[in-house]
């Protein structure tokens, strides 16, 4: 039984191109499915987040990463009595959109889509689920729900209007490019907060990568668990796994410890959620998208104390020198290949020349099919294709 604020499957609003409904899925599991059997979701498996494709096997990349949030997100709306398969649909897809070498990537395909209307993974993740992707006989794209579209538009919350926070909001006059194509054919109602199962993928991202990010830096020998000691949540996770395991050793008092950083996230997830609900009442999924504010959220105490995790994870982790050095080469390789192929798109595939034809002498049209080739890439193919076009060694070459 779903909650009355859960998105209940009967009352969809359904496909931009009807397909009925499934004899044995709702709309959502469908949904689901579709985004698994995706070309750009098997992608994921080459793509890291902060370490490079190439460092090691035991690193997450963006596909593990994007399972971890789906579990997450499944745990946290089954408390809730949400609907898990959509929370589950929107968390598998919220990284489709990003490109090789993690933010890095981004921020250098952002910079150089500047004067062509710019890059954002998560309007490049609407892109993918609505154009991109083409398999399908009767439309292009996957074909989705209005309600795994919104969560992906709007896991973060509004992306206009006064409820939206500085970090994600958008002059309504000047969306990002797939953002605004395809609200302009299906109103997103982007000055609302997403359902609650949306907001349940965002906040599982939160504790997925908070968790993973501790973890891989320890295994990259970035920090040390004595560091950890010295931060909140970290430090009495392993204190409280010193007490109850002495003499554990190294690997399983890691384990021990960050699983106990892991639950403590999610259970303070849900208490605050039920909290929230219990004070609210809401009977419905609009009163959920009209509330004004959030109803998934850390509490204030733990919020804090992430802040100040994420913030030795910047200087320790994501700015450590080895790993802006790799930054500095990865970024070379997309400043090399964008104006390569935006000033020579017969280098392009086969089947991307028919989109360049389309476009004809349209520059901005151009660039966005190069961007979309170039976002496609995975960490390995692009320093191949780099190393192939430029007639140069592997940027990872001795890394």
């Amino acid at each position: 039984m779903l909650a009355p604020f859960a998105c209940q499957p009967e009352e969809s609003r359904g496909r931009l191109f009807d397909e009925g409904m499934s004899t044995f899925r709702s709309p959502f599991q469908r949904d689901r499915d579709r985004i698994i059997h995706s070309s750009a979701f098997r992608r994921l498996k080459h793509k890291t987040q902060v370490f490079v494709e190439h460092e090691g096997d035991y690193y997450r990349t963006r596909l593990t990463h994007s399972i971890e949030v789906a579990q997450v997100a499944r745990t946290i709306s089954a408390v809730l009595g949400l609907n898990t398969d959509l929370a589950e649909a929107i968390a598998l897809a919220h990284d489709l959109g990003h490109t090789p070498f993690g933010h890095t990537g981004e921020d250098a395909l952002a910079r150089l889509m500047q004067p062509y209307g710019g890059f954002d993974h998560n309007a490049q993740a609407l892109r993918i689920v609505t154009r991109l992707e083409r398999h399908y006989a009767g439309f292009d794209g996957l074909n989705l729900t209005w309600e795994t579209l919104e969560g992906i538009a709007k896991h973060n919350g509004p992306v206009i209007g006064p409820n939206a926070d500085d970090k994600h909001k958008h002059d309504p006059d000047h969306l990002p490019y797939a953002l605004d194509e395809v609200n302009r054919a299906w109103d997103l109602e982007l000055s609302t907060h997403a359902s609650a199962e949306a907001q349940v993928a965002a906040i599982a991202d939160d504790v997925a990568y908070s968790h993973h990010d501790l973890h891989d830096g320890l295994r990259s020998g970035l920090f040390s668990e004595d560091d950890l000691m010295e931060l909140p949540v970290a430090g009495p996770a392993f204190r409280k796994v010193d007490e109850l395991y002495p003499g554990l050793d190294r690997m399983r008092r890691r384990h021990e410890a960050l699983r106990r950083v892991f639950g403590r996230m999610v259970e303070d997830v849900i208490h605050v959620a039920q909290n929230r609900l219990d004070a609210a009442q809401p009977q419905s999924v609009h009163e959920i998208r009209h509330m004004g504010t959030t109803i998934i959220r850390f509490s204030k105490p733990l919020y804090q104390e992430l802040k100040a995790v994420r913030s030795f994870l910047f200087h320790r982790m994501y700015r450590a020198p080895s790993v802006m050095e790799v930054r500095a080469r990865v970024t070379g390789v997309m400043d090399d290949l964008f104006p390569l192929f935006l000033n020579q798109p017969e280098l392009l595939p086969a089947e991307w020349q028919e989109d360049i034809r389309d476009a004809g002498q349209d520059e901005t049209t151009l660039a966005r099919i190069v961007a979309d080739y170039v976002a496609g890439m995975t960490d390995r193919f692009a320093i191949q294709e780099h190393a192939r076009l430029f007639n140069c060694a592997p940027v990872t070459d001795g890394a």
